[in-house]
């Protein structure tokens, strides 16, 4: 295909991508949905013509990690730790880690049992991408929601990524040549390393970038980040914690840099870098998120979604997500758990952990189908849950604007009653008795 012809698609795509965001946010249908839409379309045009490659998990895995990065990065900055948010934070890190893990056991449980071949560890293996919630579909999405609703999906998708990147790795290291205790004792010492690089670079990271006088340094700061999680990666230790923890401390310096530390921030400094930071961040992450997912729906084979296991094990899975994800919010959140028990999507995460699976533990009997029928279910049931939270905001707002104006009318009509009987009326029915 010509050079051209490729740059032609690719803004074509960036631009679609960029109205489907303003529609996303008039008719509440996440973008990424659309996205993947897209990438069947084009997908059925690509075999009518003849073209394209068969190959396209290369592209999937580059997008799908600097994508990663960049979501949880753009959430991190947006992260405020307040003393008030305390709580918010406790209550979504205890709900994104309980959920996973009865997520994860209960469809471990229901592949066992309904799929040949499977032991324990292999059904946890392949049920841990199925339970953990898509950040890149829930953090664009939830913008419109009410403050508290907004900030706990944001919070518990997050911590939901990253907990359930470091579940899936730790089972990884479990079906190797370790032994149980040596397995669990690598991987907390894995994340205690982790912990301590991640506060000493980003220390050192913010140190140095504001003293850095040169306009171009944002990209550079990009660059230094992902070489640490790639590096990171190389050593099998959680990164993700690494951009997550760069992000906390750079957004919330003033909590960071108490003391006598203060004394070594440049505020003025930090605080455009922060503010560049975030600019190209959420840019970038809405470009990765565009390919990703566009490319991702050329990916799907809808006829894999026809099998009868397929169905019946996606369906029981959608069943244990919701009903544990419902008592659980219910626990920690109360009443008012709506549309936050519906929003629940899988997407960017699920799909690069699941072609991580080594060749070794991959079971043949499983099939692609049940990953690309619940990524797409879980997707449509938020979509009509935010359809419907937006429709009851507004018949709310309706009714509380036609009770102020009740109320407006009533006062106006007792306002009218007690002018017609004025005191002088009063005083001049007392003087004059005949009237």
């Amino acid at each position: 295909m010509s050079p051209y012809n490729l740059i032609i698609a690719a803004s074509a795509m960036v631009i679609l991508s960029y109205f489907f965001n303003i529609l996303s946010k008039k008719v509440n249908v996440p973008s990424v949905l659309m996205l993947i839409v897209t990438g069947i379309i084009i997908k059925q045009f690509m075999d009518y013509f003849g073209v394209g490659q068969n190959d396209w998990f290369p592209y999937l895995e580059l997008l799908g990690i600097v994508g990663l990065i960049m979501i949880v990065l753009e959430a991190a900055l947006d992260l405020k730790l307040e003393k008030h948010k305390l709580p918010l934070i406790g209550k979504s890190l205890l709900v994104a880690l309980i959920g996973l893990l009865t997520a994860t056991g209960a469809a471990a449980l229901i592949i066992m049992i309904l799929i040949p071949n499977f032991t324990w560890l292999t059904a946890m293996i392949y049920a841990t991408p199925l339970s953990i919630l898509s950040s890149a579909i829930i953090i664009p999405s939830v913008s419109h929601l009410p403050q508290k609703k907004k900030e706990f999906s944001i919070y518990e998708s997050t911590f939901s990524d990253i907990l359930g990147i470091m579940l899936f790795y730790f089972l990884l290291s479990l079906g190797g040549d370790l032994s149980g205790g040596e397995a669990v004792g690598e991987f907390a010492g894995s994340l205690i390393i982790t912990i301590i690089i991640s506060v000493v670079a980003s220390y050192g990271l913010i140190y140095a970038f504001q003293n850095i006088k040169t306009q171009v340094k944002t990209f550079l700061l990009i660059a230094i980040l992902i070489l640490l999680y790639a590096i990171g990666k190389q050593f099998h230790l959680s990164s993700l914690i690494i951009i997550l923890v760069f992000g906390l401390i750079i957004s919330n310096s003033g909590i960071f840099f108490p003391g006598f530390l203060k004394k070594t921030l440049k505020q003025e400094s930090v605080k455009t870098l922060f503010h560049e930071l975030h600019i190209v961040t959420a840019e970038t992450a809405f470009i990765v998120r565009t390919f990703f997912f566009i490319i991702f729906g050329i990916t799907i084979v809808l006829s894999s979604l026809l099998s009868v296991q397929v169905i019946l094990v996606s369906i029981l899975i959608l069943a244990s997500i919701y009903g544990l994800r419902f008592a659980l919010i219910q626990l920690f959140m109360g009443r008012d758990i709506y549309p936050e028990v519906y929003i629940a999507p899988r997407g960017l995460i699920t799909v690069l952990l699941f072609f991580a699976i080594p060749v070794e533990q991959q079971i043949a009997d499983f099939q692609n189908g049940i990953l690309l029928f619940v990524i797409i279910a879980t997707s449509l049931i938020m979509t009509w849950a935010m359809i419907r939270a937006t429709r009851k905001d507004v018949g709310d707002e309706v009714l509380e604007m036609l009770d102020v104006e009740n109320r407006a009318s009533e006062a106006a009509m007792n306002t009218s009653e007690a002018s017609d009987v004025s005191p002088d009326d009063g005083d001049n029915n007392k003087a004059n008795p005949d009237k």
